[in-house]
C-alpha cells in the first residue's frame, strides 16, 4: 500500500492592493531578492489573485494567503486570515 503524503501548502503575506471582482482580490506580495553579482538587496513583487468567499477584506489591507486547488485560470490561493 501506498503512503500519501500531504505537501505543506505555501502561506504569503502581502497587501490587498485591488478588490474589483466579485469574491476575489488581487494580493501584492514583495520579498527581497538579493543580487548575483553586485550582492544588494531589491524588492521584487509578485501578485496573486486569492478568493475572498465573503467580499471581506478591501484594498490597503495586509492579509495571509494559502495555497489552494485552482478555482479558475488564474486563482490559486485563498485569503486565510487579516495580519
Amino acid at each position: 500500500m501506498k503512503k500519501e503524503t500531504q505537501a505543506k501548502k505555501r502561506v504569503l503575506e502581502g497587501v490587498v492592493v485591488s478588490d474589483k471582482m466579485n469574491k476575489t482580490r488581487v494580493v501584492a506580495v514583495t520579498r527581497l531578492k538579493k543580487h548575483p553579482r553586485y550582492q544588494k538587496y531589491y524588492k521584487v513583487t509578485a501578485r496573486y489573485k486569492a478568493h475572498d468567499e465573503e467580499n471581506a477584506y478591501s484594498a490597503g489591507t495586509t492579509v495571509k494567503i494559502q495555497e489552494a486547488r485552482p478555482m479558475s485560470k488564474e486563482k490559486r490561493w485563498v485569503i486565510i486570515s487579516k495580519k
